[in-house]
């Protein structure tokens, strides 16, 4: 049996908001802990039917660096769950909803720079 750690560093402010994160593996082939501004950790725990999530930030995403990482991660959900369920209609749906909710942001971010 093969063993990895995942190590994540987080080093915060006084306040403790989040200044850094990184991350290391021990089957990952960088040299270096690789740093993050984002992270969303989530754990399933099948005792209570639960999920158990972490989710940070550093106090330095920006709100446009926030929309990409959702819209990826729920692009990527979306390829887990197909690749476990072969409910191949609702990894539409769910792809679907992504791109909506990330062109409902760019509309956002379009009429903000109009108003401001």
């Amino acid at each position: 049996m093969i063993k990895s750690t995942i190590t994540i560093d987080v080093q915060m402010d006084q306040d403790r908001v989040p200044d850094t994160i990184s991350w290391s593996a021990t089957e990952s082939t960088a040299a270096n802990a690789q740093k993050a501004k984002a992270m969303m950790l989530s754990f399933w725990d099948s005792a209570d039917k639960a999920a158990l999530r972490i989710d940070l930030w550093t106090k330095d995403m920006m709100v446009d660096e926030m929309a990409d990482f959702f819209y990826q991660t729920l692009m990527t959900l979306a390829d887990t769950y197909g690749r476990a369920t072969k409910y191949h209609d609702q990894v539409d749906e769910m792809k679907d909803f992504a791109k909506n909710f990330y062109k409902k942001f760019q509309e956002k971010q379009l009429e903000q720079h109009k108003a401001g």
